[in-house]
């Protein structure tokens, strides 16, 4: 089926404002049925998880069907779907479990391509058991991260290997599956912050070999919340620290307190509507999902590729630009800067043309770091499934009023 982005855009309530939103990588917006999804589950009769009344279990299945739709969204086991405030707070929460077995000698490998979240947690549990940091760094001019600089600081000891699945900054993919057979190659576990990568790319955590993959709904049309999926038996083999009536299953014992449904539902109303991109007249079932989500996001990967190469070389092409953004392979995020003006004076010339492109790190300060940019970054752009043509001609000629 054909991707028609101007249908799918009057799903968007906040288009109807005007702006042309480049803002995605930071949080995209939302489409009207995810809304209703909120509100629905909001505003119903509910209750806590049980199997007596009917509001026990419209809040059970509103949990199922959310586990099932995470689970067909990144190719995963629906029993290894764990809730979270985010994903840093996820990650926070299981480095803690994590790194109660770990000690002296042993060793976690964190990039500087990394968001922070998937950096400062490891290097404070680390730091709090006595487990050493290793870092690996990635080309600053090419924007490459090879698989070989990350076998180059593994060893016997390494515990755990924490990279992205593509940097949120410059958009750069590794080679996942590739870190994944190195890091079990010794012993090690992979930790894959997948949240920028699961917004524009098809999903397979079984077929990557990651052992945790992480990534935030509202990053990919839905609510703000954060999800991570990981293999039933390793997280049977974690114990964090929790209320003691409350439920030692898996994966509920790493979700404290009740769940937010509403939310819960939201995400699931966009993982469906992801699914049914590139067609949008047939509805999306629970036994069609991941072969549609296969479909919809293939697509979706090669409309953004389309549009991106009518934005990138314009951009590239503009005087005084520097564009940050340079791998082979990443997602179509766009990082740059302009000689002699700062990036948030830059942002707000954009904005005041009705474009939304932010200016900062981020939080990919080391990134930022590395690549010269201080804690001061760039301007990003990245687009979205609702992003279309005219979007990026006003953007290109906003840049007018810049260089």
């Amino acid at each position: 089926m054909a991707y028609d982005v101007e249908r799918i855009r009057s799903h968007f309530p906040s288009l109807v404002e005007g702006a042309a939103h480049f803002d995605g990588p930071g949080g995209s917006q939302v489409p009207d049925v995810v809304g209703r999804a909120v509100a629905d589950t909001l505003t119903s009769a509910i209750s806590n998880r049980g199997v007596v009344t009917s509001s026990e279990r419209r809040a059970d299945a509103v949990v199922v069907a959310y586990r099932q739709a995470m689970a067909d969204l990144l190719g995963a086991d629906p029993r290894g779907i764990v809730h979270g405030r985010s994903a840093t707070t996820l990650t926070y929460d299981l480095a803690r479990a994590m790194a109660k077995g770990w000690g002296p000698g042993d060793e976690v490998v964190v990039t500087r391509l990394d968001h922070d979240s998937n950096i400062r947690p490891w290097v404070q549990v680390a730091e709090a058991v006595g487990a050493t940091v290793r870092w690996v760094d990635f080309d600053p001019e090419s924007g490459e991260m090879p698989t070989s600089a990350v076998e180059a600081v593994l060893s016997e000891r390494t515990r755990l290997v924490a990279t992205t699945a593509a940097g949120n900054l410059i958009g750069t993919r590794p080679d996942t599956a590739a870190i994944s057979a190195a890091a079990h190659a010794v012993g090690a576990l992979h930790w894959v912050d997948g949240v920028h990568a699961t917004a524009h790319v098809p999903v397979d955590v079984a077929a990557l070999g990651a052992d945790v993959w992480t990534c935030s709904p509202y990053k990919f049309l839905g609510p703000h919340c954060g999800v991570l999926a990981a293999d039933p038996e390793l997280l049977e083999s974690l114990h964090p620290d929790k209320l003691l009536p409350s439920s030692n299953d898996v994966p509920e014992r790493f979700e404290l307190g009740t769940l937010p449904y509403e939310l819960l539902a939201g995400a699931t109303a966009a993982v469906d509507f992801l699914a049914g991109l590139d067609d949008l007249d047939t509805p999306v079932t629970p036994e069609t999902r991941r072969a549609r989500l296969r479909s919809s996001m293939a697509a979706l990967e090669k409309y953004e590729e389309g549009l991106l190469a009518r934005l990138e070389p314009a951009l590239r092409g503009r005087r005084g630009v520097q564009v940050w953004s340079n791998a082979a392979r990443r997602t179509p995020t766009l990082l740059f800067t302009v000689t002699g003006r700062d990036p948030q004076d830059v942002r707000r010339t954009l904005a005041s043309h009705g474009v939304n492109a932010p200016a900062g790190s981020f939080y990919a300060l080391e990134c930022s770091r590395h690549l010269g940019l201080g804690d001061a970054g760039g301007v990003r752009v990245g687009l979205a499934p609702y992003t279309n043509r005219q979007d990026v001609d006003r953007l290109l000629s906003a840049l007018d009023d810049v260089c």
